[in-house]
Formats: structure tokens, sequence, C-alpha cells
């Protein structure tokens, strides 16, 4: 699956698109490894007013702690690679935007910095609005940092649509 079209990529991101203004939800991003590749691809669409409201790229630690209240205790005991702190991201982020729901991505593009425990193409994704509890997931993607990242806004693209439609 490494190989991600900008195509996959559009019809995705039209595909939540509609399912937002079917549900009248207004969504946030919260990306690391992604860089704003899902906020990205969810404004490339005319009209997308109606549904984006915010997309944060908070890369750094500092910026996850400052911007979208991520706990230095969560990035401390798990790393910024984590169920906890992609958790933390989407709450964060709903809080400071005001979005109805929100995504957060954050992982190991590579080509460096993989762990044994999170080697490259290690990826947390978690969804959530301000109802439920935010749902995580983690995904290991193969290839180089260009294929981590396009099936990173895949995944998170089609996971977040899957969820609106699950929780409705």
């Amino acid at each position: 699956m490494n190989e991600v079209s900008d195509q996959a990529l559009q019809e995705a991101a039209t595909e939540l698109g509609l399912v937002l203004c079917e549900q009248a939800r207004r969504m946030a991003t919260a990306e690391s490894c992604t860089g704003g590749w899902v906020a990205k691809m969810l404004t490339d669409t005319a009209g997308s007013s109606d549904y984006f409201e915010a997309g944060l790229v908070t890369y750094s630690n500092t910026a996850k702690e400052k911007l979208i209240a991520v706990t230095p205790s969560s990035l401390e005991k798990h790393g910024a690679v984590s169920e906890a702190v992609v958790r933390e991201m989407v709450s964060g982020a709903i809080a400071v935007t005001g979005a109805d729901v929100a995504i957060a991505i954050s992982g190991v593009a590579g080509p460096g910095g993989g762990s044994d425990d999170k080697p490259v193409g290690t990826v947390w994704f978690a969804w959530g609005d301000t109802i439920e509890e935010p749902e995580a997931v983690c995904q290991r993607f193969s290839g180089g940092r260009d294929a981590v990242r396009r099936q990173s806004v895949l995944f998170a693209l089609q996971g977040v649509r899957r969820y609106l439609q699950d929780t409705r």
C-alpha cells in the first residue's frame, strides 16, 4: 500500500468533507510527522470553510505542550509517538480551536529517528469529538519518508471518516 496517489488523497479528503457537511461538524487537525498535509488536503476543496476550522502543526514537543496542552509527563513517559500523546493532541486541538472533531498524528516518518520499539514507519493516530473520548490506533507503514507520510495522510482521512460515520 505504500504507493498513495494524489488522486486517492483528494478522494479521501472529499469524502470526509461530505460527511462533515452532512453532520454539520467542523474539524481541526493536530499534526506532527505529516506537517499539515491532512489540513492541506481538506482545504484543497472549494467550500472547505464550511467544515474546516483549523490546522495545527505541532512538530516539536514544545509546540505540543504550548499550543495544544500535551502534558510534559506524557511526553516524558511515553514519547511524542504514543497513544497517550495523540489522545491529548485531539483533546487539546478541540479545546483550543472550538472544533467539533479533531484528528491527531504523530509518527516516525524517517529515514532516521526510529528505535527498536518505534521503528521508522510507526505512526499513532487519534480522532475524537466533544462527546466521546478520543479513539487511537497505531500503524506501521513501509517505504521512504514520502511514502510513510502519504500513507499516514490517507489513513487519517479515511479513519476519521469511518469514525464519524460509526458514531452517528
